[in-house]
């Protein structure tokens, strides 16, 4: 920092107040690079100035802070909450930001609405319903919601299914399985249902004790009523749940809920891994994963652990935190954490006992996981080298995108638009394109519309490192004159695959069992030719699979909802909006197909007129048909 800037930043401090609140350093421009709380304002920030503050990256952060915002607040606890909301919105460098919920899943059920079902999301809400999770891998989660149905076989099926299998009154596959109970077809009475969500929530939960108490009871009632073939059942459901338990890694012999945290780091590069502990059995586990990380292990720590638990609802706060590191504020988070849960929470730095060893198993699972992320890292870094070093690129590609075409025998053309930045998708910038002026045959001119379309957009989205597309010398010249149509300059690649031309075939050639690639580049006469093994070459590959993989996704989708809306605008009189009301309130083209006059008089805007209209006409397919089935939207029937 400059003597001129210091001195005013020192004139600036010497005014602050000395109540509790939150400061913003920013620098030249306005930008926000740090926030943090104080119980005393002044005194606090007068540290970072005098040089008193003994973390090392604070002379990079003073170095380049020129200003200083205050918020003064009515407690530390304010604070707190305050500092969390500043670090969402300004994002800024030298602190840590923890990552959204939607790019995880989570099982969600809703015990309020009738025949509750577990649904697999990726978005927490405040509707009521209960949520748990995240779950960091889907092969975890399926491994779960398998074990679940086995022990509390709940329906799984969507609400339109569930209806038309209740008008054809029969269940499906899964009741056979004894996976459902077939609440559709008056199977399962309303109790015991509900019996059955109680106890998947519970078990969910962690809480198993109770839960098993639970059974036990049910079991010895029913053996004192002379239900016998309950009594066995829920006997049954007893010795697979203690099966499952069984199985459950105990890390604690104490029956108290945790959360245990551990932080492994490599300079800027922090893991951080929160083991769920529930009646002493791990339950589960996430990671969480920051890069450029400014500031020491013990802010890390309580800045994450502010915006982790801020998130939570009181019934998901455990009753005890454990952490492997030691910071400033723990008294105050501790007391904020209570509030949370409406009682007393246990934040500490386990040092000893059993609480030092699940510290130091959550901290060396992160180390676990930091490795992996690293040596991830290694091999996409070297990846890009050997692109740039084949294909004589003035940079290493480390954003790159690539684009695809895709038409339906000249028709439905769509493209697509994928971006992945260190080796990393970037689904946030994705997009798809509908062809409006080009041919849809024409491959060329489609991929001249949306090179058009995306370099208007170079303001609000700039180019990436390396624009790609899928083709050859052909679909790389259209991306060429693009380019310099509109005066821009970037990388440019085409990757086709190579044909067997010499055989007279026009098969793709294969070199160990791999597809061989081409790779074209501006100015060059000659395809650039990596071997099948290279890393570069595979993450192009990737890349690539992944554009046609989004284009052919959208094209279905497309083909979907015509196929649909085809059928749908044969019926005489319903126009768009009750065809649009009799595809939300039935839930799909199936329900509306065997849905009786009575039923289809319940939907909105639908006359009784309509309603005998639709159904004749449907029966009128029926019987031209044969009565074979009509598939749902997407499937192979239904296309």
């Amino acid at each position: 920092m400059d003597s001129a800037h210091a001195t005013k930043l020192a004139e600036k401090v010497a005014g602050l107040p000395r109540e509790p609140g939150v400061y913003l350093f920013k620098n030249g421009r306005g930008v926000v690079l740090y926030v943090g709380k104080a119980q005393n304002l002044r005194s606090r920030v007068r540290q970072y100035l005098a040089g008193q503050d003994g973390r090392v990256r604070i002379p990079a952060l003073m170095e380049r802070a020129k200003d200083v915002e205050v918020l003064v607040t009515s407690n530390v606890k304010e604070a707190l909450l305050l500092e969390n909301e500043l670090i969402k919105q300004h994002k800024p460098a030298f602190n840590v930001k923890l990552r959204d919920d939607k790019q995880y899943l989570a099982l969600r059920i809703d015990p309020e609405e009738p025949w509750p079902r577990l649904q697999t999301v990726r978005r927490f809400r405040r509707d009521g319903a209960e949520y748990f999770g995240p779950y960091t891998s889907s092969v975890a989660l399926k491994e779960s919601l398998s074990n679940l149905r086995k022990l509390f076989p709940l329906r799984s099926c969507r609400d339109g299914t569930f209806r038309d299998y209740a008008r054809r009154g029969r269940p499906c596959i899964e009741y056979d399985m004894k996976r459902c109970l077939g609440p559709c077809c008056g199977l399962a009475d309303e109790q015991g249902y509900a019996e059955q969500v109680q106890g998947t929530v519970l078990f969910l939960r962690g809480r198993s004790t109770e839960l098993m108490n639970r059974l036990q009871e049910d079991m010895q009632e029913a053996s004192a009523e002379e239900r016998f073939e309950d009594a066995a059942r829920i006997r049954n459901r007893i010795s697979s749940i203690k099966r499952t338990l069984e199985e459950q890694q105990i890390v604690d012999e104490r029956n108290v809920d945790r959360d245990v945290l551990g932080l492994a780091r490599q300079g800027g590069e922090v893991e951080i891994q929160v083991l769920h502990v529930r009646e002493g059995r791990v339950m589960g586990a996430e990671d969480f994963a920051f890069s450029r990380v400014q500031i020491e292990d013990g802010y890390v720590m309580s800045s994450f652990l502010a915006q982790y638990y801020g998130k939570k609802e009181a019934g998901d706060m455990p009753r005890e935190v454990l952490c492997s590191v030691a910071f400033e504020d723990q008294a105050v988070l501790a007391d904020w954490l209570s509030e949370k849960a409406n009682r007393r929470v246990l934040l500490r730095h386990a040092q000893r006992g059993a609480g030092r060893r699940l510290v130091a198993i959550g901290t060396r699972h992160a180390g676990l996981s930091l490795g992996q992320r690293l040596a991830a890292r290694e091999s996409v870094d070297a990846a890009m080298d050997e692109i740039k070093e084949a294909c004589q690129l003035s940079g290493s590609p480390r954003k790159i995108e690539c684009y695809d075409i895709s038409n339906l025998q000249g028709s439905l053309a769509v493209a697509s638009r994928v971006v992945f930045e260190s080796g990393i998708p970037i689904k946030k910038e994705y997009r798809r394109y509908r062809i409006k002026q080009a041919q849809a045959g024409d491959d060329y001119d489609c991929l001249r519309e949306v090179m058009r379309r995306r370099l208007a957009r170079v303001a609000s989205e700039p180019l990436p490192d390396l624009m790609m597309v899928d083709g050859g010398r052909g679909q790389l010249g259209i991306l060429e004159a693009a380019l310099k149509d509109a005066g821009l300059v970037t990388e440019a690649l085409g990757i086709s695959k190579e044909r067997d031309l010499d055989s007279g075939s026009n098969r793709v050639k294969r070199s160990g069992g791999l597809k061989a690639e081409r790779l074209y580049r501006p100015g060059r006469s000659n395809p650039i030719l990596l071997p099948s093994s290279s890393r570069g070459l595979l993450l192009l590959q990737r890349i690539r699979d992944e554009s046609h993989r989004f284009a052919i996704e959208f094209q279905r989708d497309l083909r979907s909802r015509s196929t649909l809306t085809s059928i749908l605008e044969e019926l005489p009189g319903i126009g768009p909006r009750k065809r649009r009301a009799l595809l939300k309130t039935m839930g799909s083209l199936r329900a509306v197909r065997a849905a009786t006059e009575a039923e289809l008089i319940q939907v909105p805007g639908i006359s009784r007129r309509d309603a005998s209209t639709i159904h004749h006409f449907f029966a009128g397919r029926r019987e031209a048909e044969g009565d074979h089935e009509l598939g749902e939207p997407g499937s192979a029937e239904g296309l």
